[in-house]
């Protein structure tokens, strides 16, 4: 008889979580939700500190009784995602959950050919690599734990073809491919790894750039009419991510969820 395996996942309120792209957004909405939902301990990440220092606030205003850490620096750098790391086990001994939220809208959507061969390297950069370095950052203490959450935010652009979303799309396709594969790599370490891909997420400074572009603000104002289940916002992004967190979705890895109010069936 093959035998079964049983994990146990550690309950939201003893999770230290690490939220990348933490002070503005979904990042924000999310550290929020966990702090209301009894997280005792929350970093945020990012790279303002006027900013961190407000998020911060802000969340102890929503949950004043947890213990929440604005860890400055760029993600997406090697040596600052590991420094971001060693002060998130500095402040709580280590994480159990990351969420790695980072984003960029620069450039906007626009057509292949229109684009500053310049601006892609930087675009490859800001669209994936704190996902790929962050992770490595914390699968350690997690391999070590026998147990953890990676939640990666990405985009329907990785699933829908979309014109003037080429590198956009490339990139989410990436880290959702990365989602997966690392979910098959870390489930025997009790590690559980799930990807989220909006379409648009409405309120949010990305969506603020996003549709001001003279192309893409066509192409969103498009989408928008689709969403007929309504245009989610962060806190519909931050609800779903703290399920996923949660023990109540400990059987569920190696996914890619749109979250989109119905543009799209990807």
């Amino acid at each position: 008889m093959t035998p079964t395996h049983h994990r146990n996942p550690v309950p939201l309120d003893k999770a230290r979580v690490l939220i990348t792209g933490g002070t503005a957004g979904v990042g924000l909405a999310t550290a929020t939700r966990f702090a209301r939902a009894g997280a005792p301990c929350i970093g945020i990440n990012g790279r303002n500190a006027e900013r961190g220092a407000r998020a911060r606030a802000a969340v102890l205003a929503a949950a004043p009784g947890a213990r929440v850490e604005f860890i400055a620096g760029d993600a997406n750098q090697v040596d600052e995602a590991i420094a971001i790391g060693a002060a998130m086990d500095a402040a709580f001994g280590g994480t159990d959950v990351l969420v790695n939220s980072t984003v960029s809208a620069f450039p906007y959507p626009n057509l292949f050919h229109t684009l500053d061969i310049r601006d892609i390297p930087g675009m490859v950069t800001t669209q994936a690599m704190a996902h790929f370095l962050m992770s490595r950052v914390v699968i350690d203490g997690m391999r070590a734990r026998e147990s953890g959450v990676i939640i990666n935010i990405a985009s329907d652009a990785g699933k829908v073809t979309t014109p003037g979303e080429t590198i956009i799309g490339g990139m989410m396709a990436a880290i959702m491919m990365f989602s997966r594969a690392l979910a098959m790599e870390a489930k025997r370490n009790g590690i559980r790894v799930n990807c989220i891909t909006p379409s648009i997420i409405e309120g949010t400074l990305t969506h603020e750039k996003v549709m001001s572009g003279a192309f893409s603000g066509k192409l969103f104002a498009k989408a928008t009419q689709m969403a007929q289940l309504g245009v989610v916002n962060a806190e519909d992004m931050a609800e779903l991510i703290v399920f996923l967190a949660s023990p109540a979705a400990a059987k569920l890895t190696g996914q890619t969820i749109s979250l989109n109010g119905g543009i799209s069936a990807a």
